[in-house]
């Protein structure tokens, strides 16, 4: 008997604001993408030039970058983690490496290898502090931030006398090192930078591992219930651990693209990228509570932000609109994630 010669008869089917609402529970990106949508016809209409081959480019620039730090952080948050430090992770790495190319004298590639070397161990502090202490994700990292900044900025004066380190270029081993990280594809007016492909290929490896490998289930497991999958026999604290080194390896990254990409470093204060990067994996759909999310939520937030940020610069309005417009970006993300999280809770358990 196939499907269309069954009795018409059994349990009604849900209303549609029901199946809506499940299958967004069901896929957290859902909401980001509905809003991208939202977005781009809004300023397309406005700004048709952000359509254009270069407009795309500028959007995708900023993007990578943004989406880099966001799929890191997600993961973090759907393990029930924070990790401020990853801004400021990437551009201590990048002064390291400014450091030995442009006053040791060192070639570009052992001098990437220490800078990610350095990172790691950040990452790694960051995760011990978390699992040893039982001490808060947010306050360690935040702490760790603090750190990072008061050292780059006093660190890059007392070396050079100036926070910028310029004239990295055209050393050993600089070319192929600039092929890698800082590859350009011009189409039309537009250049393409191989940011991209790191930012489309992260995402890619993250959704493989959340969805298809042990690591994953074990991430989904310590953000959703801690306790009781440590009972179960999950490494919580090793994940954790693991995923503090993954985030700070994602911030070299993002120092590393751009000390490659200016051939040179700017120090500057600011908590403003660490927290946009948590903002974008929180409108991508991870909840605060952890346990829930999506690294191509995150990607597809990322997205929304540079499209957002690129449209207010192209329809001429006051950069600062970008600020306010984020946080109500934010702050209709976390009313969705307050309704997931409720469903979530009413969700009968097998």
């Amino acid at each position: 008997m196939t499907a269309d010669q069954l009795p018409a008869f059994g349990p009604a089917a849900p209303p549609a604001g029901r199946r809506l609402r499940t299958r967004m529970v069901a896929r957290p990106s859902l909401p980001a993408l509905g809003v991208l949508a939202v977005v781009l016809v809004f300023f397309g209409v406005r700004s048709p030039e952000l359509f254009s081959a270069r407009g795309a480019a500028s959007v995708l620039d900023v993007a990578a970058v943004m989406g880099i730090g966001g799929v890191a952080v997600a993961m973090l948050l759907i393990a029930g983690q924070f990790d401020f430090s990853i801004g400021a992770v990437g551009v201590g790495s990048a002064l390291v490496t400014a450091l030995l190319v442009g006053h040791a004298g060192w070639e570009i590639w052992p001098a990437l290898a220490v800078s990610l070397a350095c990172a790691v161990g950040v990452g790694l502090v960051n995760g011990l502090l978390v699992v040893s202490t039982g001490m808060p994700s947010f306050l360690a990292t935040l702490a760790t931030y603090l750190v990072l900044e008061g050292v780059t900025l006093a660190g890059s004066q007392a070396v050079t006398g100036s926070p910028r380190i310029d004239g990295l270029e055209g050393g050993p081993g600089w070319p192929l090192a600039s092929t890698v990280f800082d590859s350009t594809l011009r189409l039309g007016d537009g250049a393409f930078h191989i940011s991209v492909l790191w930012w489309l290929a992260g995402t890619a490896v993250a959704v493989w591992v959340l969805w298809r490998t042990r690591f994953g289930n074990a991430v989904l497991a310590s953000g959703g219930a801690r306790r009781a999958a440590r009972e179960l026999g999950v490494a919580v604290r090793r994940t954790t651990v693991t995923l503090f080194c993954l985030t700070a390896a994602a911030g070299w990254l993002i120092g590393t693209l751009g000390l490659l990409h200016t051939g040179g470093l700017e120090v500057n204060p600011g908590l403003t990228q660490e927290v946009e990067f948590v903002v974008v994996a929180v409108i991508g759909g991870s909840l605060l509570s952890g346990g829930y999310g999506s690294p191509i939520g995150a990607a597809i937030a990322a997205l929304l932000y540079a499209v957002a940020r690129e449209g207010i610069v192209l329809a001429g309005w006051d950069v600062r609109w970008f600020q306010a417009l984020l946080g109500v970006l934010l702050l209709v993300a976390l009313l969705a994630n307050g309704v997931v999280r409720r469903r979530l809770k009413a969700a009968p358990r097998s």
